[in-house]
């Protein structure tokens, strides 16, 4: 599993309940270093071990804090160049539905050996969609709520009302339920398509 995503747990852990419950999180994950390398390949098990102990020590369910490490991606200043990355996919949050399928590739853009799951985004009966995560061996269990995260961020970015629900999960495979009940429920983000787009990594 590419550093980059491990990096991203600690970095989350860091800013949002500080360095020294970050610290006690690393222990209690008897981590051999308490800092994660970007650049690196970790084991998933390694990152499973953190989100367990981030759930004893925070009190809170992993499925929220996983959906909160979606948010904090779009939402946290230092995530800016992310934030701007998935703007690129579309004027507003239906072009950004559909983009999200060439994610992947637009993130191996950014950093070649980034290995991110299958998205396949499928349009549901009588209006809404499906977005399946199809997630590989290299990867940490429960990316789909994250996704859950990053997908209600992003909304508020476009200023759309949208209804998002995890549907549970099968072997690799999660499915994320998506209404999208307005547009342009609200004013969004300010975003320039004309600007040029930051490193996907900034504040890392």
């Amino acid at each position: 599993m590419h550093g980059l995503l491990a990096r991203t747990l600690q970095c989350f852990l860091q800013d949002t309940y500080g360095l020294g419950t970050w610290a006690e999180i690393a222990r209690r994950a008897d981590l051999d270093s308490p800092d994660f390398e970007a650049m690196l390949d970790y084991e998933p098990a390694t990152v499973e071990r953190v989100l367990a102990a981030a759930v004893q020590r925070l009190d809170k369910p992993g499925e929220a804090i996983l959906e909160d490490i979606g948010t904090y991606l779009i939402s946290h200043h230092n995530n800016e160049g992310l934030r701007r990355l998935m703007r690129y996919g579309g004027l507003d949050f239906i072009d950004f539905l559909h983009s999200l399928e060439d994610l992947p590739g637009r993130a191996r853009l950014a950093v070649a050996d980034l290995d991110l799951p299958e998205l396949e985004l499928c349009d549901r009966e009588g209006g809404g969609f499906d977005l399946i995560c199809r997630a590989g061996s290299t990867h940490p269990r429960g990316l789909g709520h994250v996704l859950v995260g990053v997908l209600r961020a992003m909304a508020d970015d476009y200023g759309a009302l949208v209804i998002l629900g995890h549907s549970g999960a099968s072997a690799a495979r999660e499915r994320i339920e998506i209404t999208v009940v307005q547009t342009d429920f609200a004013a969004g983000r300010s975003f320039d398509l004309g600007g040029a787009p930051p490193s996907p990594v900034e504040g890392q």
